[in-house]
């Protein structure tokens, strides 16, 4: 009888994106590349959902400079809460030059292999 291998367990993302377009599109991008995805539009109901479900990474989108504080918000409220909770912006340079509150910074792309690489290379980090 041979040893049974065990895979390791998907890791668990919760995705913030306020665009309604974008989100279903990059929760897919993350299911192919064996990600488990929970993801809303709203930061307070992405509040609500993290309390409720432990997730490897809490993945905030910033869409724009306007958007900062409010993803900085939300980021302290988590760090606060869980020390430990891994987060990460999804956002363009000039928006990741201007924040210091998260963990990491997946720079936006339009090639998905490089937005899973990023996503990757961050959860990687968690046990």
């Amino acid at each position: 009888m041979q040893p049974k291998i065990l895979e390791p367990e998907p890791k668990s993302i919760l995705h913030i994106c306020a665009r309604e377009m974008l989100r279903p599109l990059r929760d897919q991008i993350l299911r192919i590349a064996g990600f488990i995805v929970d993801s809303t539009l709203s930061t307070r109901e992405g509040l609500v959902m993290l309390w409720a479900k432990q997730y490897d990474l809490v993945l905030i989108d910033v869409e724009g400079e306007s958007r900062i504080h409010e993803a900085e918000t939300m980021c302290s409220e988590i760090k606060t809460a869980n020390p430990e909770q891994i987060v990460a912006f999804v956002c363009n340079w000039r928006v990741a030059i201007l924040t210091d509150c998260p963990d990491e910074i997946v720079r936006t792309e339009f090639d998905p292999r490089r937005f899973v690489s990023g996503v990757r290379k961050i959860v990687e980090q968690v046990n």
